[in-house]
């Protein structure tokens, strides 16, 4: 089909169940309640030996924004490198100056030392002053691929943006939707953007096995779970989607 499904995931289980759904490409992060951090290198080995499909690692080294200091784009240095001795297809970065602009020396500093890799400029694009010149200057430092959801919280509130994202890209960088797609708008947002790749969770909460539970006691976490409940990629969503993408 001519449309690509890459679905974000911050476990095994939600990798594997992405892959079995029919997803094309897997996006793996740590942290997704604080957007995505890099995951640890025993997960990205994991994951790289379970999935026969594509591979993306987020590269970000800590929550927050996406000013970095001297230190913290050394670590992203690095865990760069891994990815590419891991056997990583890609990398998602994202980097802005304090003005707002895209950092443009240092993406592009990265997006070198990532070859053969592929990269993805994330949703740091978001937060950008300009997205027009912002996605000129991405389109100039090599990366493969913008997410974004147009500048909104989500793609049904960004899409009017995106597609004019999406035209101004032509075939110089693909423009992928993420943040708020489901089975119930992923039809009409390829249809109101004209993007090609689709990025989303797909996710559902799960209960945990745990007999014994200590009631009370919170570890951190997002509101409305405690630790006997967790988030994890629903292949019977990931499949409906795929469906519905196959019959645009």
């Amino acid at each position: 089909m001519k449309f690509k499904l890459e679905i974000c995931v911050d476990s095994i289980d939600s990798a594997i169940n992405a892959q079995v759904a029919g997803a094309h490409r897997i996006e793996l992060c740590d942290n997704l309640q604080e957007g995505g951090t890099t995951p640890s290198l025993g997960m990205i080995a994991s994951v790289r030996a379970n999935l026969s499909i594509g591979l993306q690692v987020i590269i970000r080294p800590r929550g927050g924004d996406f000013l970095y200091s001297d230190t913290e784009f050394d670590i992203m240095r690095r865990d760069i490198e891994i990815c590419g001795e891991a056997g990583v297809e890609g990398v998602v970065i994202g980097i802005l100056r304090n003005d707002g602009s895209v950092d443009t020396e240092r993406t592009s500093k990265l997006v070198e030392l990532a070859q053969p890799m592929n990269v993805t400029f994330h949703r740091a694009f978001d937060l950008c002053s300009d997205p027009f010149r912002g996605l000129q200057e991405i389109i100039e430092t090599g990366a493969s691929r913008l997410l974004t959801s147009g500048q909104k919280n989500i793609v049904p509130e960004g899409a009017a943006l995106i597609k004019q994202l999406v035209r101004q890209a032509g075939n110089r960088i693909i423009g992928m939707p993420g943040s708020g797609l489901d089975e119930s708008n992923i039809e009409e947002m390829a249809k109101q953007t004209g993007a090609v790749e689709f990025h989303l969770t797909g996710r559902k909460t799960i209960e945990s096995s745990m007999i014994f539970r200590r009631e009370g006691i919170r570890m951190g976490g997002i509101a409305g779970m405690t630790e006997y409940s967790r988030k994890v990629a629903d292949p019977v969503k990931i499949k409906n989607i795929v469906k519905i993408l196959k019959m645009i």
